[in-house]
């Protein structure tokens, strides 16, 4: 096996410490005498232990070893890979590396682990290329990837030569898009152990709500749906501030936008407030991938000591740098102007041909007038609310009548917090959990 990865090119830059280059060595030790049997069985189990955990984070089932390589190549961000999802494969020299690579993946696909098992006396090989999951995995992983994976190493395990890997591999590219944000929708990020990189986390749980289950709010869902589409397509597209009274739907508009348009190449970066000045870092790492980003950032709010809207207002509009046309900024805020205001934000008004001006009043506002579009998520009247009652409980599958429901609703809100869409949702799961 070491004589087979040592050919790979482009795809060779993987960590030492990685599944693959660990049985490489293991195999090499093993033909070189390097250590005894019971040593070198140790370190196999412990790859096939670190294997059976990547399977069961991500669902792979059948052939464990066919799937972890495709999840290396459709993974691995090298020159070639992050081409192909920006262009798809053209002719050039350097598909003539890619396709050595892929030849010697080929091999790895085919690769005839009896000699090492008869060597050792183990079976653990055998056992994973045919490969079982029990319980319930779609509660381990997260499906969009498993699905993903599962099918291209379907394809690559019965492809006939390297010119068939080549096509399948970068037809997934192309489609999908290569690594971390070809396979999930939305991200937190963090600082690498130096503080002076940005790390991507990928949030595999979030929740899957769509715009029709957010029942009301129809003119705010439409500005929002209508700014994102003309941003997916390439068109021009604004910044958006969502604001309102709490548990009004503001977030689940967001998460909901994301899932409407993920296939469309849309993606989420969820940023805190606190990680405001790693902004522009995060904004070069992704505004040459062939994606659309919405930078999220949830209610969001400065008290008037706080400083970092600074960082926003430079990044969004009035740095030195443009900010790419592949990233927007969406975020939700229970304060119309984000910043807290204060009577002696007054102190400095001026009074110039009859217009009342004031520079703290302006830089204070400044922030808010950077979104181009604003949508106002207002608490719902009586009637509107016992309308979205209803239609969560018809959709709950719950069987009481309307009448019911408007009195029962009425009795929960006026000790949990008043009318809202929340409010809403936790009566209803209150009485699922009733039944």
């Amino acid at each position: 096996m070491n004589q087979i990865v040592s050919k790979i090119l482009m795809y060779g830059d993987m960590p030492q410490d990685s599944i693959l280059m660990q049985l490489s060595g293991i195999c090499a030790d093993l033909r070189e005498h390097k250590q005894t049997k019971e040593e070198l069985t140790k370190r196999v189990f412990r790859e096939v232990k670190r294997l059976l955990i990547v399977a069961t984070d991500y669902g792979f089932d059948k052939n464990l070893w066919h799937d972890y390589l495709t999840f290396l190549l459709i993974t691995n961000e090298n020159p070639f890979s992050i081409t192909c999802e920006k262009t798809g494969a053209h002719e050039g020299s350097v598909n003539d590396f890619a396709k050595s690579d892929f030849k010697a993946f080929k091999e790895l696909f085919d690769y005839d682990f009896r000699w090492l098992e008869q060597e050792l006396g183990i079976d653990c090989f055998t056992k994973l290329s045919n490969y079982k999951a029990i319980g319930k995995p779609e509660l381990m992983y997260n499906k969009n990837v498993s699905e993903k994976v599962r099918a291209l190493s379907d394809r690559l395990a019965a492809a006939s030569d390297q010119e068939q890997f080549f096509t399948d591999v970068t037809g997934f590219y192309k489609a999908y898009g290569v690594g971390m944000f070809g396979l999930n929708k939305a991200f937190r990020i963090s600082q690498d152990e130096t503080g002076r990189n940005i790390v991507f986390h990928p949030i595999n749980n979030m929740d899957k709500v769509m715009l029709d289950d957010l029942i009301g709010y129809e003119i705010q869902k439409k500005k929002l749906v209508d700014n994102t589409r003309a941003f997916v397509e390439g068109r021009k597209a604004n910044n958006v501030l969502l604001f309102g009274d709490s548990g009004t739907g503001k977030s689940t508009s967001i998460k909901a936008i994301v899932n409407e348009f993920y296939d469309r190449g849309l993606r989420m970066i969820e940023i805190y407030k606190h990680q405001f000045q790693d902004l522009s870092n995060v904004i070069a790492q992704i505004k040459n991938r062939n994606y659309r980003f919405i930078i999220y950032m949830d209610d969001l709010s400065f008290e008037e000591f706080e400083i970092e809207y600074k960082f926003l207002k430079a990044v969004i509009e009035g740095g030195v740098e443009t900010k790419p046309e592949n990233v927007l900024i969406y975020a939700t805020s229970n304060r119309r102007h984000i910043i807290k205001e204060t009577w002696n934000d007054r102190d400095d008004i001026k009074i110039e041909n009859g217009m009342h001006q004031s520079d703290t009043m302006e830089e204070k506002l400044s922030l808010v007038n950077r979104f181009g579009v604003t949508i106002n998520y207002s608490k719902p009247s009586q009637k509107e609310y016992f309308h979205i009652v209803i239609g969560l409980a018809r959709r709950a599958g719950l069987t009481m009548s309307d009448d019911e429901l408007r009195m029962e609703a009425n009795r929960w809100e006026l000790s949990h917090g008043g009318i809202s869409g929340r409010t809403a949702q936790q009566f209803v799961n209150y009485l699922l959990g009733c039944e």
